[in-house]
Parts: C-alpha cells; sequence; structure tokens
C-alpha cells in the first residue's frame, strides 16, 4: 500500500500527474465552489490511485464519508471533480470526506481494476482513522451513479470467485446511493438506458455464463452487505427491486428509498438544488448516525 500526504496542497494536472480531477463538474459547482483538500492520500501508484481528503474545521471527532463517483465505469466521463462541491459542503456541515478516484474501462479498471482500487482504496480508512479525529464507528459509504458498486460491494464479505478474491467486508456504518443500483445485473437495463449506451457488460469484460458468474458474485442476492443503514436517494433510477432491498437488509441494514421521479440525475448530488435540500437532513443523519 502507497500512501502519498501532501497537507494543504491542491495538485493541479500539471505539477500532479492527474491528481486532481479535471473533467466536467455536470454544473454540480453551480452553487458553491470547492474547498482546497486538506490533503491528498495515494492508495496505489497508478495516476488515478489517490482520494481528497477534506476536514471540517473544529476538535472532532468527525463522522467520515468516503465519496465514489460515477462516470459508468467509463475513462474519460467522470472523476473527482464533480463530486467535490458535495465534499465540500458536507466539509461545512462537520462531516470530515475522502473523496476517491480509481481506473475505470479504458484505463485499466473494469474487473477486476476498479475493484483493486475500490479496495485499496478502503484501507485509508484506518490511516485517516489513526491520524485525524475520526470516528471509526461512524463511517458512510457513498456513490452516486456508477459509484453505488463500491459503495455497496465494500461492505460484502466476498469468496473465491469475487473480482479480488477471498476479503472481509469494510467496516462501515452505512451506505448513501445517489442515484445508483443496488445489483448491477437486476437493473443492468436501467442502468445502461441511463448512461445512453453498454456499460455493464464492458465493465465485467466477459459474456454469457462467465458475465453471469460475476453479477452473482457481487449480488447482494447473494451475499448481503453489512450496514447498520442504507438510504437510497433515486432520480433518474428507479427504486431497486423489492428482492434486492430486501436481500440488502438481510444483512441487517435498515433500508430507506427517497424517490424524486423526474428529477435530473446530477440534481441529488448538488448542493444548492432543490432536489438536493430536499434530502440534505436525511442524508447527514445517515452520515452523522442519528437516524
Amino acid at each position: 500500500m502507497v500512501f502519498l500526504l501532501l497537507a494543504g496542497c491542491a495538485m493541479t494536472e500539471a505539477d500532479g500527474a492527474g491528481l486532481v480531477g479535471n473533467l466536467s463538474t455536470y454544473g454540480t459547482d453551480a452553487h458553491i465552489s470547492a474547498s482546497v483538500p486538506d490533503a491528498i492520500l495515494r492508495y496505489s501508484p497508478h495516476a488515478r490511485g489517490f482520494a481528497e481528503l477534506r476536514l471540517p474545521e473544529g476538535q472532532g471527532v468527525f463522522p467520515l464519508a468516503i465519496i465514489f463517483h460515477g462516470g459508468c465505469w467509463k475513462a474519460g466521463i467522470a472523476d473527482t471533480a464533480y463530486m467535490s462541491p458535495l465534499a465540500t459542503r458536507w466539509q461545512a456541515k462537520g462531516i470530515a470526506t475522502l473523496n476517491v478516484d480509481y481506473r475505470e474501462v479504458g484505463d485499466g479498471g473494469g474487473w477486476p481494476g476498479s475493484f483493486e482500487d475500490w479496495d485499496s482504496a478502503a484501507h485509508m480508512i484506518v490511516r485517516v482513522a489513526s491520524e485525524y479525529a475520526i470516528d471509526r464507528g461512524r463511517v458512510t459509504l457513498v456513490g452516486h451513479s456508477a459509484g453505488a458498486l463500491p459503495a455497496l460491494w465494500l461492505a460484502t464479505s466476498q469468496g473465491a470467485g469475487g473480482p479480488v478474491g477471498v476479503r472481509a467486508a469494510t467496516s462501515a456504518r452505512a451506505a448513501i446511493v445517489l442515484d445508483g443500483p443496488g445489483d448491477i445485473g437486476k437493473e443492468a437495463r436501467d442502468f445502461d438506458a441511463l448512461c445512453e449506451f453498454s456499460s455493464v457488460g464492458p465493465f465485467l469484460g466477459v459474456s454469457g455464463q462467465k458475465a453471469d458468474n460475476r453479477l452473482a458474485a457481487i449480488s447482494p442476492l447473494r451475499k448481503a452487505p453489512q450496514l447498520k443503514q442504507v438510504l437510497f436517494v433515486q432520480a433518474k433510477l428507479p427504486s431497486p427491486p423489492a428482492d434486492v432491498i430486501a436481500a440488502i437488509g438481510a444483512g441487517g441494514a435498515r433500508v430507506d428509498v427517497l424517490s424524486n421521479p423526474g428529477a435530473s440525475h446530477f440534481a441529488i448530488a448538488t448542493p444548492g438544488d432543490p432536489v438536493y435540500e430536499q434530502h440534505e437532513p436525511a442524508m447527514l443523519a445517515v452520515l452523522r448516525g442519528t437516524e
């Protein structure tokens, strides 16, 4: 595991080899400018193996949100940039945030590269909790769109058939899914329609029975995430199927779904947007562990 700590430094693409996201913010910065990260932590030597750490003012101890961006798992669409305003908003509300970048299809990601990155990034939780005023008991995994997959998968233990082999579930209290799928196998058609191209197939990298086996290996229908609470805030995507919600709940989680038909896919991740503002209290309650 490689960690690079650059306190109080926001590196540009020119001087930091792509350490800071530079793709579109999709309007999510329309109401708030992103703060300079307190530190950039490296979990891997490849260009996208980093996370931006933002810490609230004060002494703590702070809840921690691990944020995973979307982008349909395809390189060149999205990175940490568009989640930075949300991370900044939560920072101002007393939540520490790790805004994680990772490889996607086209730059070494997909199966298993993206999972390797997510697994490695999760190990930063221990480092951050040991060096900063972080409440290890109030960690929330957050994913927008395609980022829903790591937010739920990381909290799930895996056997030898998983994308990175045997692994224990990452210890987290909760997960927040922002317009993302609960099970990419059962919701592949809806998710591909959202992306407006085939995203699930290229991400898996195989077809037929091999694809079915990979989907089964990461499905909550086979093994539930070990969480106390899961909140879905949906917009373009419908609520996950009832059996998926039941399977997630079978791991002991309270599962809530807030639907927003007709809302923008990015509105729910945009501080200042009326849709986001409507649901911010529910999100903060999850992040703070008060609900």
